[in-house]
């Protein structure tokens, strides 16, 4: 049986199928139809704008490996002008975070890129191992979610970033829409399929791979032998995304665009007329964007720092409740 021979008719023998198309490549061949939609993405998005300096987060996964990679290649085939840093956030969690930093560490040796750490501890005075033992392993990625997006928030500020590049690709967001159709969160479900999101006073943030498939990045990152951390997070297992990641795995095996399927109808629905949407501000503690007056980070930091680590999890009213429990309970008379 004679070798398949590449799609782009370059004569070359074809190493791989494309997940995202079908269509058999070659490795060259891969590499520039992948680094290509990259930048059709950033140039129809206008994500970027020469002069600006580009926080990319980077955690040491596959994603953001990839993203540092592509984009600095990109920057300077194409000449987009931008100043780039690399941007880790270190939760702390020993045994994965500790590692993860180290490839991070040698993604700017490897990239000629900058780096940026901070850390949970430095920032609100607690770590993710902390947390884990005040409130145990189910809600735990709340807490992590909440303080990792407000993190960036605060490192991009110190570094006066222009904008914050994350590697947020389409299996992601297809996994992020489904977990808010499912938890009827349609102020969420708005923001997540925003290939470019900003709320006031906030620094603008944008997603190169929101068209990318996580198959192709881990194939591109394979065949251009990148440096990543591929161990999933100890805490990882009880998160409600894994779940939603389970169930669009079993719907790809079923239809291959599913992924591409969703993440369009995420772009396309639409809130009814007249439907209040909450208006996003900035919190009046730590003054950055919240939709509530005081803002999750600071409700989850508050409830942890009054020994009541549920506290941010619960309803607003609920949440009164407890602290008004707690206050009587701190202020009754001893007899």
């Amino acid at each position: 049986m004679p070798p398949t021979l590449c799609f782009r008719n370059c004569g070359q023998r074809a190493v791989l199928k494309r997940p995202k198309t079908g269509d058999a490549l070659c490795k060259e061949c891969f590499f520039s139809a992948f680094e290509d939609e990259v930048h059709n993405t950033i140039i129809q998005g206008n994500l970027f704008k020469s002069g600006q300096l580009a926080a990319i987060a980077a955690s040491g996964g596959k994603d953001s490996t990839v993203l540092a990679y592509v984009l600095k290649l990109l920057n300077d085939r194409h000449n987009y002008g931008l100043n780039l840093v690399l941007l880790s956030i270190d939760e702390g969690i020993s045994g994965y975070r500790d590692d993860s930093l180290d490839t991070v560490k040698q993604n700017r040796e490897d990239y000629g890129i900058p780096l940026k750490i901070l850390s949970y501890e430095s920032l609100y005075g607690w770590s993710m191992d902390a947390i884990v033992k005040q409130i145990g392993r189910r809600n735990n990625c709340t807490f992590c979610g909440v303080f990792r997006r407000q993190a960036l928030d605060r490192g991009a500020a110190l570094l006066k970033a222009d904008v914050v590049v994350t590697g947020h690709n389409a299996d992601d967001i297809a996994e992020t829409v489904l977990m808010n159709v499912l938890r009827g969160d349609i102020a969420r479900l708005q923001r997540c399929t925003a290939i470019t999101t900003a709320g006031e006073g906030s620094i603008p943030r944008c997603k190169p791979l929101k068209y990318t498939y996580e198959k192709e990045i881990v194939m591109y990152a394979y065949f251009k032998r990148l440096h990543y951390f591929s161990t999933e997070c100890i805490y990882a297992p009880n998160a409600y995304r894994g779940h939603a990641r389970a169930f669009l795995k079993d719907l790809e095996r079923i239809r291959p665009s599913a992924i591409m399927d969703i993440l369009h109808s995420g772009e396309r629905l639409a809130v009814r007329e007249g439907v209040r949407l909450p208006a996003r501000g900035v919190c009046e503690r730590c003054n950055f964007v919240s939709s509530q007056p005081l803002c999750k980070a600071c409700t989850l930091l508050e409830g942890l720092n009054r020994g009541l680590p549920r506290l941010g999890l619960a309803k607003s009213s609920k949440a009164e409740q407890m602290l008004e429990t707690k206050k009587r309970i701190i202020t009754a008379p001893d007899f």
